[in-house]
């Protein structure tokens, strides 16, 4: 038995989804529905049980699982609530820690790139507590992960006792699929999909960075099926721990993320640029990229998909489907 916290969301719900195809129907979902949808992406899916998160401890006493794959988050970076977001990001995973070590269940955790601030300590996937303490995360969301990176790092220093697999996985910007519930989280492609699609004018950010031109903010844009081959290959590999940089190493602009959506629906390009809010601009990142290959180092080799690759697979399959939903 497969225990995904945060199963409904994003990145969870395709991890389910994998898992189903894989054959697995002994899949147990750890989550809140909520009201915005968010059942939809499990429409389709083959659950051995669903949990709220507040039942969680109660429901594992006496349970043997084969791993537990925590995706379960306040993944808002603009989130203020302090508590809540220690409750659900750190408390909860340091429990599932606790408890996978207790019990000799391997941990499969999502950390973010958010752990790497505005990036001048670099993007570098190095586990070593001391390289973690440089880091200086820019908003709560980032600091709860980072947080818990720290903890773990710190018992791996001390050689103290960790599950027997324990993978840390710092996503980068993760577009795809059953991302619609997340609102002003979602991708910028999700977001701005039905202006792309009608012929209205798609606005992005200006820059207010010299050197930058509008639109040339870039992230490391990753497709979610990139993320959960990741995942389902740790489940496969045992002897791997660590933490790793998830992302394709190939920073992208916002521009190109939109210009790759027109491509893909044979459009032409419809772009103005608008001022970005001051409250956001001083906590705004302008770069991320993964650096290192520590995973490939640890014997991955699935690749990950061009930009316009995936962008094309996302549309098509997706965003101009009858059903989004996978």
């Amino acid at each position: 038995m497969l225990l995904v916290t945060g199963g409904a969301g994003f990145i969870g719900s395709n991890v389910v989804a994998a898992l189903n195809e894989a054959g697995r129907s002994d899949v147990v979902v750890c989550d809140w529905l909520g009201e915005d949808g968010k059942w939809r992406n499990l429409a389709k899916r083959q659950l051995a049980d669903f949990v709220p998160p507040e039942e969680l401890a109660a429901w594992l006493q006496g349970r043997r699982l084969d791993a537990v794959i925590h995706m379960g988050a306040i993944s808002a970076t603009t989130a203020t609530d302090g508590d809540l977001v220690m409750n659900s990001n750190f408390r909860l995973s340091l429990r599932l820690l606790d408890w996978c070590t207790d019990h000799g269940v391997p941990l499969i955790y999502a950390s973010s790139a958010a752990t790497y601030g505005d990036g001048e300590q670099g993007f570098a996937d190095d586990p070593s507590l001391e390289a973690l303490k440089q880091l200086r995360p820019m908003n709560l969301y980032g600091w709860s992960k980072h947080l818990f990176d720290l903890l773990v790092a710190e018992r791996v220093a001390k050689g103290q006792k960790l599950p027997p697999q324990w993978a840390g996985l710092k996503f980068f910007n993760v577009f795809g699929p059953n991302e619609y519930h997340k609102g002003t989280m979602a991708s910028v492609l999700e977001r701005r999909f039905e202006d792309i699609k009608s012929g209205r004018v798609v606005q992005l950010f200006k820059s207010h960075r010299e050197g930058i031109a509008d639109g040339d903010q870039r992230r490391d844009f990753i497709y979610v099926d990139d993320v959960v081959r990741v995942i389902i290959w740790l489940l496969a590999t045992p002897s791997v721990s660590g933490l790793f940089n998830v992302g394709t190493g190939h920073a992208r602009s916002f521009r190109d993320l939109i210009l790759a959506a027109y491509s893909a629906l044979n459009q032409q390009p419809n772009i103005e640029y608008i001022d970005m809010p001051e409250q956001i601009r001083g906590s705004y990142q302008y770069f991320t990229e993964s650096e290192g290959d520590r995973l490939r180092q640890a014997g991955y080799n699935g690749g990950f998909t061009a930009l316009e690759e995936a962008v094309a697979a996302y549309v098509n399959g997706y965003l101009n489907a009858a059903d989004r939903y996978r």
